[in-house]
């Protein structure tokens, strides 16, 4: 049963680490080209602050009911997906691009 808990903070964990190497520069920081073990630390510092950023929203927010997640996604998502869908193709088949 643990196995599910650890599963969900290996998710999280890889989580951060590819929002952090894709949107907070990864190994890149002051002082890494003088000092190359810097790069791997500044890494694991981003990595750690956004763990700490989804603990602390998971923490904060209240979870979703499943009939109400269902709803959401049949009632809402879904026609904006269609909508978008239809728009994009349009767009592609008037500008040709």
């Amino acid at each position: 049963f643990a196995l599910f808990f650890m599963g969900e903070y290996v998710k999280m964990f890889s989580m951060s680490a590819v929002f952090s190497t894709m949107f907070l520069g990864g190994f890149s920081g002051p002082w890494v080209d003088q000092v190359p073990w810097l790069g791997p630390l500044y890494l694991l510092i981003k990595i750690i602050f956004c763990l700490g950023i989804m603990i602390w929203v998971r923490a904060t927010l209240p979870r979703f009911r499943y009939d109400r997640l269902m709803g959401f996604g049949w009632k809402v998502l879904l026609p904006f997906s269609l909508i978008n869908l239809v728009l994009t193709a349009g767009i592609i088949s008037i500008f040709g691009l």
